[in-house]
């Protein structure tokens, strides 16, 4: 069954790594250790006949002296319990002259050599002994020949590679099991900043979303990804609050029209009136309701523009075509007021006809509302190679700049008493606000206590 702790998966899979790098290892050794032998001991069995070889060719100059004087050679062997000499004739079948060393009188098989090289038989007894035999025909001072056999028995070698094969049998399970625990300890160490994560989201609520996490000392991709959840929650914190701060706001602003409502029709009910004043009565309460209706119909727009059901099919637009065309629709208001309406330059850029209209009448609206009679409202409009630009400018009595930063916000308005006895809602610039963010731009206002005011459209051409 897999392991459900991720400490556990990965102290397992480290384990069993380490497990297969330590066999490995340990096969490579044992085969090191095997080569390196052999190669000892054929160089050792070739330097103990190359001295046999010398003596026979330079000492004994007859077979009858092999036999009678084998002196010289059996002090090349006394003492090396592990090499056995076997000297034969050059008869048919081939005589045993001479026998010497740890296994004398041994048979060993006889083989045929051309004299030229030193041939070498790896021998494996019945037992399991290895036995490592060289062999070579060694002319004698009188012309006759001999075959020379020289065994090494290898039983010492086989006993170290035994040794070494049971001490890894002992020493790798330990090796294992201690790779394991520590594999295990680090990796669970090394995962303690993710209980961390776990503790601040269990935390992390509606209601608080203050904690955060703690980024020092975390390696690179963990810090990355605190960075990322303290982010997260910085953004969500914001919208909460603004969520909560909209429904308040949202809440005060329905409260007022319906107390008027409810107070006016308490007020007329509570006793008998002539028609002329019930007419007055509904007539003051339809414009209640239709302030209500706006303001229903804003937030449905506003709500419909900060979370699109579909994405937005956008085009090249005239931005100076719309201007024109939302300039008519107010220009009778304008007149009203002995105000006119002046557009200024061309630019072009991609967007939703009727969106761009509605964010340039917020803003042409907002501007004839605020303005002094007899000024005038200039749309000025821009273009460069990144951007387009439409700026609405009116004259009159400035923003102060502790206004300017929640100008944008919802419900908010610099003068509240004011802005609701000539109609506004407070959700006009952040209906602005949404629809350039839904355009992937942004709006921007300047202003000065003592005017003018500008509002900046930005498009970005790349849109």
């Amino acid at each position: 069954m897999r392991p459900t702790r991720l400490s556990m998966r990965l102290g397992l899979t480290v384990s069993i790594f380490c497990a297969l790098l330590v066999l490995i290892m340990a096969t490579l050794a044992y085969a090191t250790l095997s080569r390196q032998l052999d190669a000892r001991a054929v160089d050792a069995l070739n330097e103990k006949l190359s001295q046999i070889e010398h003596s026979l060719a330079e000492g004994l100059s007859s077979v009858a002296e092999v036999v009678l004087h084998p002196h010289n050679l059996r002090d090349q062997i006394i003492g090396h319990d592990d090499y056995t000499l076997t000297i034969l004739d050059s008869s048919s079948p081939r005589r045993q002259l001479l026998s010497l060393g740890g296994d004398e009188g041994k048979e060993l098989p006889i083989t045929e050599t051309d004299g030229r090289s030193k041939d070498f038989l790896h021998l494996t007894s019945p037992e399991g002994q290895e036995t490592l035999m060289a062999y070579r025909v060694v002319r004698l001072l009188n012309g006759q020949h001999v075959l020379v056999l020289l065994s090494l028995d290898r039983k010492s070698d086989v006993a170290l590679l035994n040794a070494y094969v049971k001490s890894s049998l002992f020493a790798v399970p330990l090796i294992l099991v201690l790779v394991g625990g520590g594999a295990w300890w680090f990796v669970h160490r090394e995962l303690k900043p993710l209980r961390a994560f776990r503790k601040v989201a269990a935390m992390v609520s509606a209601r608080d979303l203050s904690h955060r996490m703690k980024v020092d000392g975390l390696p690179d991709e963990l810090r990355d990804l605190a960075h990322a959840i303290n982010f997260m929650l910085h953004r969500l914190d914001s919208d909460v609050q603004q969520l909560a701060q909209f429904s308040d706001d949202l809440a005060h602003e329905l409260r007022s029209p319906m107390n008027n409502l409810m107070g006016k029709a308490q007020v007329t009910l509570s006793r008998e009136r002539p028609p002329s004043e019930y007419k007055q009565v509904l007539e003051s309460c339809t414009e209640e309701l239709e302030r209500l209706s706006r303001m229903v119909s804003q937030m449905l727009f506003l709500a419909s523009v900060s979370q699109p059901s579909v994405p937005l099919a956008t085009a090249s637009i005239d931005l100076r075509s719309e201007a024109e065309k939302v300039t008519e629709l107010f220009s009778h208001s304008a007149e009203d007021k002995g105000m006119s309406l002046v557009i200024r330059g061309y630019a072009h850029a991609h967007g939703e006809t009727l969106m761009i209209q509605r964010a340039i009448s917020n803003l042409l609206s907002n501007a004839i509302r605020h303005g002094p009679a007899g000024s005038t409202v200039a749309l000025e409009l821009a273009e460069s190679r990144t951007e387009a630009l439409l700026a609405v400018r009116n004259t009159g009595e400035g923003i102060a700049a502790e206004h300017l930063p929640r100008i944008f916000d919802r419900f908010y308005r610099v003068h509240p008493s004011r802005s609701r006895q000539q109609g506004g809602t407070g959700l006009g610039l952040a209906i602005v606000r949404s629809i350039m963010s839904l355009h992937e731009g942004h709006v921007t206002v300047e202003s000065e206590l003592d005017g003018p005011t500008t509002f900046k459209l930005i498009f970005p051409k790349s849109a």
